[in-house]
């Protein structure tokens, strides 16, 4: 049996490394976390331990080239059977597949697919797990989702890459993944029936994680490895996970907490516990990776940047009777709803062009100016809130934002967002007035400096022209990074908008 070496998570933003050099040539004997290649990336140097003992049976990625996290790097054989390994390997004529996201190789049976966790997008090197909809023994076909995998950003499913059974399922939901790693294992081309005494014989092809000592389920790959990396036993680590699963984020509780040398009964917790008679009422839930990050950036930007909100007030009259007037015309010829969103959002490119502070972001010393608008718009989901990007909508029409709005938001709630099409915001909206919301002071979306904050429109007494009329107002904030947007640059962003909303001929002639 073959055991692979692969490239490890590197850490948060690392995506990709290059190997130094290898400290083993191929026929060498290794024993387990022996030291056997050393990468290195643009922050640090690691050598990566050998995942089992044996024989180096062949070196994929050569001194010098530059692999993905998560990329194949080599294989190890079994005992001293490397010259054995690669005769089998000659005579089935099939090669590694280095980085690529499928890797295929042939068994008794016929041949057998595995499937692995596909790139997410720069800087996610890690997935949870979520909703397996396939089992063993199950016929699938081209393209046919398997399961679903959960980032810190996105949820994305996993598609079928060929037609066929499959003979084993590696992981279960709740399970944290890194990128590379195997999923399932699918034989091409077979039926159910004749892949059904395959499904229930033992899996074999991969070394499965090491189960902790009281017989749960198996500790996350990703937490398997940190406990390799510190010498932590599973035993001394509390599982939060499904079963009493060790998940990564247990592991760093136990060695912040200076836990790993006994087990708790619980994981750690900041909060006192509950009276017993209230406990019993209450339910435990972990928090999804997306969840996890929302509330990870969201306190980050508060530590880091020198937020402050500003005010304002729009009289909406002017936008909601020109809406009135054109938005059946409007959709009969766009084929989308008129609605305020793309006013707001073509008002705020006005604004950033006269204002660019408000459109940049500080990076260590230096302040980056956008001379682009890609204006970031949050949805609320069933799965926490997502900000998806209008890109260039500086140079867009009306009807071209909505449309755009429109296909982000379906996307954002049916859990289809790409990861293209969240990244590179410069400026984010964020509408809380659809919920009822008459005030807020929104948290800026980090690194960008500035964020404005929409709420109900609410009839109110105005003064106009001495006076007093109603007035259908919104309340406008901006909250923004002080550290790089003055005051007087804010309070003018806001009054921009302002004018703008309350005369929109403004956005014809660019004034």
């Amino acid at each position: 049996m073959a055991t692979e070496i692969r490239v490890p998570t590197l850490g948060e933003s690392v995506t990709e490394a290059t190997i130094a050099r290898w400290m083993k040539s191929v026929g060498d004997t290794i024993a387990t976390d022996e030291a056997i290649v050393e990468l290195e990336t643009d922050k640090v140097s690691i050598e990566v331990p050998a995942p089992a003992a044996g024989t180096l049976d062949e070196i994929v990625v050569k001194e010098g080239e530059t692999v993905e996290v998560g990329a194949l790097l080599g294989m190890i054989a079994a005992g001293g059977s490397a010259s054995k390994a690669k005769a089998e390997t000659k005579q089935s004529g099939e090669a590694s597949s280095g980085s690529s996201e499928n890797q295929e190789a042939t068994m008794a049976g016929g041949k057998i697919v595995e499937v692995n966790v596909p790139s997410a997008g720069e800087s996610v090197t890690e997935a949870e797990v979520g909703e397996i909809f396939k089992k063993v023994g199950d016929a699938v076909k081209t393209d046919e989702a398997l399961l679903e995998l959960e980032t810190d950003k996105a949820a994305q499913e996993v598609m079928s890459p060929v037609d066929g059974v499959i003979t084993e399922m590696v992981v279960t939901t709740g399970d944290e993944v890194a990128v590379g790693a195997l999923l399932l294992r699918i034989e091409q081309g077979a039926t159910a029936s004749a892949a059904a005494p395959k499904a229930d014989k033992p899996a074999e092809a991969a070394p499965a994680a090491k189960k902790d000592e009281d017989g749960g389920r198996p500790a996350a790959p990703s937490a398997q490895k940190m406990m390799t990396e510190k010498g932590i036993k599973a035993s001394d680590v509390a599982g939060s996970g499904k079963g009493g699963q060790v998940l990564k984020g247990d592991v760093i509780a136990a060695i912040e907490g200076g836990s790993s040398s006994a087990r708790t009964e619980a994981p750690k917790a900041a909060r006192p516990a509950s009276p017993a008679e209230d406990e019993v009422r209450e339910e435990r839930v972990k928090m999804t990776r997306l969840r996890q990050t929302i509330a990870r950036r969201l306190k980050d930007a508060q530590d880091s940047a020198a937020m402050l909100t500003t005010f304002n007030e729009v009289d909406m009259t002017a936008v909601m009777e020109l809406r009135k007037k054109y938005k059946e015309l409007f959709e009969k010829k766009h084929g989308v709803k008129l609605g305020f969103m793309g006013f707001f959002t073509k008002a705020v490119t006005h604004a950033l062009k006269e204002i660019p502070a408000v459109n940049a972001e500080i990076d260590g010393t230096d302040i980056i100016y956008k001379n682009f608008c890609h204006i970031g718009v949050a949805v609320g989901t069933d799965r926490g809130l997502v900000v998806p990007v209008v890109r260039d909508a500086d140079q867009m029409s009306i009807a071209e934002v909505e449309k755009e709005i429109g296909r982000l938001g379906l996307a954002a709630r049916d859990g289809k967002l790409s990861m293209a099409d969240m990244q590179g915001g410069t400026f984010t909206i964020s509408n809380g007035g659809v919920y009822g919301s008459l005030m807020s002071t929104p948290i800026l979306n980090a690194p960008q400096s500035g964020i404005l904050g929409m709420h109900k429109i609410q009839e109110r007494p105005m003064v106009v022209g001495g006076q007093i009329v109603v007035r259908p107002m919104m309340y406008l904030a901006l909250s923004y990074d002080h550290r790089i947007v003055d005051g007087k640059e804010a309070v003018t962003f806001l009054v921009r908008i302002k004018d703008v909303l309350e005369d929109p001929e403004r956005l014809v002639l660019d004034l």
